[in-house]
């Protein structure tokens, strides 16, 4: 069923009052963070550290109500490489350890454009290294973590595993990728539909997403062309991670997250892609009320239930 006018227009009005993140990045960041409050969560929670050299690394876990050990899901979340932190995601991981039975381990990684790329990149890899060299502390083995993300966070989890094939440190088994951002390319000239087609008054906009982009480059726009910038560039993609990618109908995202899955079987891998109906980009911070939430928490543990072997 399609989105009915008077949504629409309500859409259309508060995508149009929008501030311009490559100015006012700082009062978005303040916007993100006042519409998601860090609610208490009634479950267990644990602020850690992960020290490099130069930096540390806050991470946020997040325990189910059952007793453990539990599998992992490593968590890096949206906002455009510029918003968003372990703060603004407490509910969404909250929840997702609720639905999941999973330990969520929320990576709070380095936000552009202070750190722009690699930084955010390099925070993501180097927790994910942490973790599969100490999965025994948590009692499990590797195979029992799976990587996830939404939007920027679905580029960070897609580049993190093509990171891990190429350094060789370790390889995940299973990411999911919800909703990810693939491309570099988010103007007119995009090669795919959903860019003009839901590009405008759906919340987030391919002009919103330029922008995002601009503020991660930097300096270095030649950036735009590295696979770990954008992982469809990627000149070959087998030996990757089992795959579930997740898209919304109504996103300007959603034709390039569904290419880089079929680019994914192409090479080889195992890969289920699915469409969310009358869905927005950014649907998995609404309540698991909701029916497109509720219908990707089933088509997520159907995939963890199906590939999850200890």
């Amino acid at each position: 069923m399609p989105i009915h006018n008077t949504m629409r227009a309500a859409l259309r009005a508060l995508t149009r009052h929008d501030v311009d993140v490559t100015t006012q990045y700082e009062r978005k960041r303040k916007m993100v963070n006042a519409i998601h409050p860090p609610l208490a969560s009634p479950f267990r929670i644990w602020d850690h550290t992960i020290t490099l050299e130069d930096h540390t690394i806050p991470v946020r876990l997040f325990a189910p109500p059952e007793p453990g050990p539990h599998p992992v899901l490593l968590f890096f979340h949206g906002g455009g490489w510029v918003t968003g932190n372990i703060d603004s995601y407490t509910s969404v991981c909250s929840r997702m350890a609720r639905l999941t039975g999973h330990l969520v381990i929320s990576v709070d990684y380095r936000l552009a454009p202070e750190h722009p790329f690699p930084a955010g990149l390099e925070d993501c890899y180097a927790a994910a290294r942490e973790v599969f060299c100490n999965c025994e502390s948590l009692g499990i083995c590797h195979r029992q973590i799976t990587l996830i993300g939404d939007s920027a966070g679905g580029n960070l989890t897609a580049a993190v595993s093509l990171m891990a094939r190429d350094r060789g440190e370790f390889l995940p088994a299973r990411q999911i990728l919800l909703y990810p951002a693939t491309w570099n390319d988010h103007s007119p000239d995009s090669p795919f539909p959903s860019v003009r087609e839901n590009g405008e008054d759906y919340l987030l906009t391919s002009r919103q997403v330029c922008n995002y982009m601009t503020l991660y480059l930097g300096d270095h726009p030649e950036n735009r062309q590295n696979p770990y910038f954008a992982p469809l560039l990627a000149p070959r993609l087998d030996h990757q991670p089992d795959t579930l990618i997740i898209t919304a109908e109504y996103c300007p995202l959603r034709d390039e997250g569904e290419a880089y899955g079929h680019k994914l079987i192409e090479a080889g891998n195992t890969v289920a892609i699915y469409r969310i109906p009358n869905a927005l980009h950014g649907y998995m911070s609404l309540p698991a009320s909701f029916v497109p939430v509720r219908r990707s928490y089933e088509i997520i543990n159907h995939f963890l239930r199906k590939v999850e072997q200890p």
